[in-house]
């Protein structure tokens, strides 16, 4: 599976700390996962990622560390170790569910979506709109779901961090691999927003997460779970290029097999001051944090930022 194994850097901490930390996992690990659930199905592929995530729990030091920063901020006591193997067993098996999303085999998975009203009215008017979206829960039932229910839904962001397990879903399902991708590419690049304005024109979805300082190291720091940390300025820049709607989307996960995908409105149409760039997008940062906070509390094993969000 892929998960953290670096520490990131003093210079990168609270900024684009997540970017340090490469992917673990080896090709022949995640090819034997693929085997275990196109083989044997979901059960025994569950439990072997327990295995899998007990390793992770006894040997990943940095995890350990960022799990329990988080989990005690957001249930404002001291956490157990159980807690902490919890949180990192719930990664575990939401990735492993990311395979069967994108193979299309979602017969194991009880689906609920709420506000899919505002998608059916998008697509009746024609629009296209920007999701943003979160490392909580699932992104991949999310697009499975969309999929199913014929919304066009594609993918910005950075993908080389975990670039083998994106191959191994792409290997999955062809369909759903680099034609809904879109990849940022190196900092100052802008053909990105030339490919999601393309998108949104043609009617279809762009969904990009809002938690994760990118490379530009573009953010502002607002208050989340009781501490300063930093968040991307990046969507709302790119929305108020594109001039569309945006919708927050979140898809929270429950044991043993229950999705709840969420989507609400987040702005009609962002307009920025160009003299004031940073005061007129702030607004909309806090106002996504203050959202994010309330999944992140709703469902606190499923946040899967596994370094440290806030950059002490």
């Amino acid at each position: 599976m892929s998960a953290t194994n670096a520490k990131p850097s003093k210079k990168d901490e609270g900024k684009a700390a997540w970017l340090s930390v490469g992917e673990r996992g080896g090709v022949l690990g995640i090819r034997f996962v693929v085997f275990l659930c196109t083989a044997f199905g979901r059960p025994l592929a569950r439990a072997f990622i327990a295995f899998l995530a007990a390793w992770y729990f006894l040997f990943d030091g940095h995890a350990r560390r960022s799990s329990r920063a988080f989990l005690e901020r957001v249930h404002d006591r001291l956490v157990t170790r159980w807690m902490v193997y919890r949180h990192i067993l719930t990664f575990a098996r939401v990735t492993l569910d990311r395979l069967f999303f994108a193979a299309g085999k979602t017969s194991p998975f009880r689906v609920e979506f709420h506000g899919e009203e505002f998608l059916e009215a998008l697509r009746t008017e024609h629009r296209g709109a920007l999701l943003i979206l979160a490392h909580v829960g699932s992104f991949e039932a999310a697009r499975a779901l969309a999929s199913e229910r014929q919304f066009a839904i594609h993918i910005l962001g950075n993908f080389h961090n975990a670039r083998l397990l994106n191959e191994a879903l792409a290997r999955m399902n062809p369909a759903q691999s680099d034609t809904h991708l879109i990849d940022i590419g190196a900092p100052g690049s802008i053909e990105f927003v030339f490919k999601a304005e393309q998108r949104i024109a043609e009617g279809e979805l762009v969904a990009t997460m809002g938690d994760r300082v990118g490379p530009d190291g573009k953010h502002l720091s607002v208050d989340f779970l009781g501490a300063r940390a930093p968040f991307p300025t990046g969507p709302y820049l790119l929305a108020a290029a594109l001039g569309c709607p945006v919708y927050l989307a979140f898809g929270l996960y429950s044991e043993p097999n229950r999705y709840d995908l969420y989507c609400e409105p987040f702005a009609e149409k962002i307009s920025l001051d160009r003299r004031d760039r940073e005061g007129s997008v702030r607004p909309y940062v806090e106002k996504y944090s203050e959202r994010l906070e309330h999944y992140a509390r709703q469902a606190p094993f499923d946040w899967f930022n596994f370094y440290d969000f806030w950059g002490k």
